[in-house]
């Protein structure tokens, strides 16, 4: 990725168009410009077509100025104290609707994914793909196999790569505990901490921020600067003040919560308080934000698994803000583009999911081989697929005798569709992982 061109200075553009006649003229072009014209950044625009006796100049004179007429500042400076704002342009209105009636609120969701337990299944999926993705986008190397095999086992972890994933996995079930706590920097710091534990090469580099003698900066593989973070005399009250804007006692109007917390991902990616863990703390905070807003079909949804399918958009929507006037426009637009995504591919898994559930249901009805009672624990184990069973409660619930009940669990068993085990004189069955698959495969 390549660093993008640093604007031309708006002043000197109108500056040279000393004819009053031409200011008027390249003035009045921002405002007969299509409004839905994509937010571009000089780097892009540059390449393109001018508007027929324009020069590319001229057009981004009239789009800045177009823009600033529709900013909104926020709390957050950078290290010479000019602020960073966002304009308000028309998607940005359009995309938090949707999203306020895809992830919010009220939010109608088929009976087979809100019981108790089908939606514990769903939660730690999400929580294992947002633990792998993010990792993956700070440069972990493990395979999803594995690294599902290491959260659902327990095992520790072999490498760095693998203690990163499962310490993502921890966070992202901290932050759904921590989403009622106002942000605090303890709050981050503990954040930090869980995030960076044993991955550092100073232990004690975790839970804390840099200090003055660690300079950091985001660089590429040949070592061209892309990002100088303010200095580590700043971060106390520039995480503070951070701090009071995520919990909005920072007055300056009303910010809808989604922008919000974008702006919070933002916040903390761009003054890099860490020596390493930036990013993901960064995503860490988006989520308790989302979630601390209401938003709470956010525990489903990986913002990271979208972020990694295109990671240099993610980092020049970084670059176009801070080499553009501090506009953090494109990085909102960015954001809004990766969570849509997110949210819709989340409903379209949970929609696939219930059809499949639906077939599967649907077929066990026509199992011959299957008595009515087996169709019908089979048919519970499937919505509640860490119940345990045993003969007696098969028994009573059925008014069987014991052996029948034994009979018949034993018989799902063989078929591979439960699993058995004996604890002291009990035996007790649960759902095979892969009931599913079996079920289609009995005739």
């Amino acid at each position: 990725m390549k660093m993008p061109r640093v604007p031309p200075d708006l002043n000197e553009i109108l500056w040279k168009a000393v004819d009053p006649e031409r200011i008027y003229r390249v003035l009045s072009l921002g405002y007969n410009l299509p409004t839905t014209e994509k937010y571009l950044h000089w780097d892009v625009l540059r390449q393109l077509r001018a508007p027929e006796g324009y020069s590319h100049e001229e057009w981004w004179a009239a789009l800045k100025i177009r823009r600033q007429g529709q900013a909104k500042r926020v709390p957050l400076s950078d290290s010479k104290g000019k602020p960073f704002a966002y304009s308000t342009v028309d998607p940005i209105g359009e995309m938090l609707q949707k999203i306020d009636q895809g992830a919010g609120g009220f939010i109608r969701m088929p009976e087979q994914i809100t019981n108790p337990e089908m939606k514990d299944q769903y939660y730690v999926n999400s929580l294992i793909q947002e633990a792998i993705t993010s990792s993956q986008l700070e440069g972990a190397a493990t395979m999803r196999a594995v690294a599902k095999e290491l959260i659902r086992t327990g095992r520790p972890p072999r490498d760095k790569s693998e203690r990163m994933i499962l310490n993502n996995f921890l966070t992202m079930r901290r932050i759904s505990e921590l989403k009622s706590k106002p942000l605090s920097i303890d709050l981050i710091l503990d954040i930090h901490h869980i995030i960076t534990e044993k991955t550092l090469e100073q232990d004690s580099a975790a839970g804390r921020f840099r200090l003055p003698n660690e300079r950091i900066a985001v660089v590429d593989m040949y070592g061209e600067v892309f990002h100088d973070p303010p200095p580590a005399e700043q971060l106390a009250a520039r995480m503070q003040l951070m701090c009071d804007f995520a919990n909005a006692n920072v007055p300056q109007g009303f910010i809808h919560p989604v922008l919000r917390s974008i702006i919070l991902h933002f916040w903390l990616a761009y003054d890099h308080p860490f020596i390493d863990g930036n990013g993901r703390v960064a995503r860490a905070l988006f989520y308790w934000s989302m979630l601390r807003h209401g938003y709470w079909l956010f525990e489903f949804v990986s913002i990271s698994q979208i972020i990694l399918k295109a990671p240099a958009k993610y980092g020049r929507a970084f670059l176009y803000t801070e080499t553009d006037d501090n506009d953090l426009t494109y990085f909102v637009l960015q954001q809004l583009h990766v969570i849509g995504r997110a949210v819709k591919e989340l409903h379209a898994y949970i929609e696939r999911k219930t059809s499949e559930l639906q077939a599967v249901e649907s077929r066990l009805r026509g199992i011959t081989m299957l008595n009515h009672r087996q169709q019908a624990l089979i048919g519970h184990a499937l919505r509640h697929p860490h119940q345990r069973y045993t003969f007696r409660a098969h028994q009573m619930s059925h008014n069987v005798v014991y052996q029948t009940a034994r009979t018949d669990l034993l018989d799902l068993e063989h078929h591979g569709l439960l699993i058995g085990r004996k604890v002291g004189r009990t035996w007790y069955f649960t759902a095979s992982p892969d009931i599913e698959e079996k079920l289609l495969r009995l005739d």
